[in-house]
């Protein structure tokens, strides 16, 4: 798995460096995502590299998802794609995750 990881304004933002989030990958996706969101209460993936998702990608996003919010931190998501941002509004996980246009939008949606 790729992943690009830094801290921006006390923001964990985790760049998700693949093209696709399928049941191919997904298993592997939580495994790698974990040490890395581990401990983080903000965190922001941007996936503007992700041109697909199926339903086992959308998992992998959830237990994410889950993992921070039981820690009482805060997931959220940026630069969906055109095709990626209709399999979320499909399955309704844009009612689930805080879903943001851009880097800049989300970033600030923390601070709210």
């Amino acid at each position: 798995m790729r992943f690009e990881a830094s801290i921006e304004n006390n923001v964990l933002v985790v760049a998700i460096e693949m093209v696709t989030l399928d049941a191919t990958n997904s298993g592997e996706f939580k495994q790698d995502i974990g040490p890395i969101i581990e401990n983080q209460s903000r965190v922001l993936f941007d996936l503007s590299n992700l041109n697909f998702i199926d339903s086992s990608g959308l998992g992998a996003m959830l237990s994410s998802l889950r993992r921070i919010s039981a820690a009482g931190g805060q997931l959220k998501l940026c630069g969906l794609q055109p095709r990626v941002q209709s399999v979320f509004t499909l399955v309704r996980m844009n009612q689930v995750f805080d879903i943001s246009a851009t880097r800049t939008d989300a970033m600030h949606s923390f601070s709210i």
